[in-house]
C-alpha cells in the first residue's frame, strides 16, 4: 500500500511541468508582432517600436514606477534616433554623454529621479480640501441660522437649576438618585 502511494506521488510530481516550479520569468528575446497585430496597433502609436509587453499587454506608453519598462518607445523613429540606435550597437565608450542622453530620451520620457520628484500636487489637494471645509462651515452656519428652530427653554442653565431644585423638593431618587446626595437637614449637598 505504501509503495503504491509513493509511486503515485512520484508520478504526480514528475508530471508537473518544469515551468510551474521555476522561479525565473520566461524571457522573450524579441517582440515579434504578426501582421494583424501591426495593422491594429501601429495606426495608434505611429512609427514607434514595440519593445515589450508593457502594462497589461497594451501598446501604450506610461511612466510608472511599478512598471518601469513601457511597451513602446517614447519618441517616434526619426533619422536622428535611428542614427543613435546604430551607434548604440557599437562601443558605448565612443558615444558622447549628449548622445547617450538623447538615446535614453528617445525611449523614456522621465528618469526615476524625475518620476519620484515632488510635483506640488499636494497644494491643489490641500486647497480643494480647505474650500470644501469652508463651504461645509457656511452650510452649517446657514442651517443653524435659518433651518433649525431655536434651542428649547429646557436647555438653559437657569431652567436646569430650577429643575434640580424641584427634583430635590419632591425627593426624587431618594435611595440612589439626586435626592440621596442632598442633605435635607442642612440644605446643602452631602460631602
Amino acid at each position: 500500500m505504501a509503495q503504491n502511494l509513493v509511486r503515485l506521488a512520484a508520478k504526480r510530481i514528475l508530471s508537473i511541468p518544469q515551468r510551474s516550479i521555476s522561479v525565473t520569468a520566461i524571457r522573450k528575446q524579441d517582440v515579434a508582432l504578426t501582421q494583424e497585430e501591426r495593422d491594429r496597433i501601429y495606426p495608434r502609436i505611429g512609427d514607434r517600436d514595440v519593445v515589450g509587453y508593457g502594462f497589461n499587454g497594451t501598446a501604450s506608453y506610461m511612466d510608472r514606477e511599478e512598471m518601469p519598462f513601457p511597451a513602446i518607445r517614447f519618441k517616434e523613429n526619426t533619422d536622428d534616433v535611428l542614427a543613435l540606435r546604430e551607434l548604440e550597437k557599437g562601443d558605448w565608450s565612443n558615444m558622447t554623454i549628449e548622445e547617450k542622453k538623447a538615446l535614453y530620451r528617445s525611449s523614456y520620457r522621465l528618469t526615476f529621479a524625475e518620476m519620484f520628484a515632488p510635483t506640488g500636487e499636494w497644494k491643489a489637494v490641500f486647497a480643494a480640501f480647505m474650500v470644501c471645509l469652508g463651504v461645509t462651515g457656511w452650510i452649517v452656519i446657514f442651517m443653524k441660522k435659518f433651518v433649525y428652530s431655536p434651542y428649547p427653554e429646557t436647555i438653559t442653565p437657569e431652567y436646569q437649576q430650577k429643575n434640580l431644585e424641584r427634583m430635590i423638593a419632591q425627593r426624587q431618587g431618594i435611595v440612589e438618585g439626586v435626592a440621596s446626595k442632598w442633605d435635607y437637614e442642612n440644605n446643602r449637598w452631602k460631602k
